[in-house]
C-alpha cells in the first residue's frame, strides 16, 4: 500500500517536472545554449571575458532550475512531516506491549492516515505548478527555499 502511494507521489511529480520542462526550462536551456555559444565567437576576448560571459548565459536557468528543485523539495518535506505524524500517532497508540489486534489496527490506521497526506498533496500540485509557471514566466524567479 505505502510503495503504490510512493509510486503515485513519483508519478505526479514526474508529471510536474516534464511540464516545467517542456513550458519553460527547454526554452531556457537553448537560450542559454546560444547566448553561450556567441560568447565564444569573438577571438579577441580574453578567456577570462568569455568565462564571465559563458557563467552570465547560465545563471537565469541555474536559478531556475534551483527554484523548481527548492519548490519540490519543500512539497516532500510537508509530505513526509504529514506521514511521519501518522506514524507518530500510530506508535503512541501501541503503548509498551500491545498486543498483534492492536499492531494490526494501528497499522492500518497508519496507512489510511499516509494514504490521506498523499491525496492531500497530489491535490496541491496542480496548484503548485500554476504558481511555479507563473513565476517561471515573470522572469522574477526568487532565491530557493531553505526551509
Amino acid at each position: 500500500m505505502v510503495e503504490a502511494q510512493k509510486y503515485r507521489v513519483e508519478q505526479e511529480m514526474t508529471k510536474l517536472v516534464n511540464e516545467l520542462d517542456k513550458s519553460f526550462l527547454r526554452k531556457m536551456q537553448g537560450d542559454m545554449h546560444r547566448c553561450a555559444a556567441k560568447c565564444c565567437d569573438d577571438m579577441d576576448t580574453s578567456l577570462e571575458r568569455v568565462h564571465n560571459c559563458i557563467d552570465n548565459c547560465t545563471s537565469t536557468l541555474n536559478q531556475a532550475n534551483n527554484y523548481v528543485q527548492g519548490e519540490m523539495s519543500h512539497f516532500q518535506n510537508r509530505l513526509q512531516r504529514c506521514v511521519m505524524d501518522c506514524n507518530d500517532v500510530a506508535r503512541d497508540r501501541l503503548g509498551p506491549d500491545p498486543k498483534q489486534e492492536t499492531v494490526d489496527k494501528c497499522m492500518l490506521d497508519f496507512e489510511k492516515c499516509a494514504i490521506k497526506c498523499v491525496d492531500k498533496h497530489v491535490g496541491l500540485i496542480p496548484s503548485m505548478m500554476k504558481t511555479m509557471k507563473s513565476v517561471l514566466a515573470s522572469g522574477k524567479i526568487p532565491s530557493a527555499r531553505t526551509d
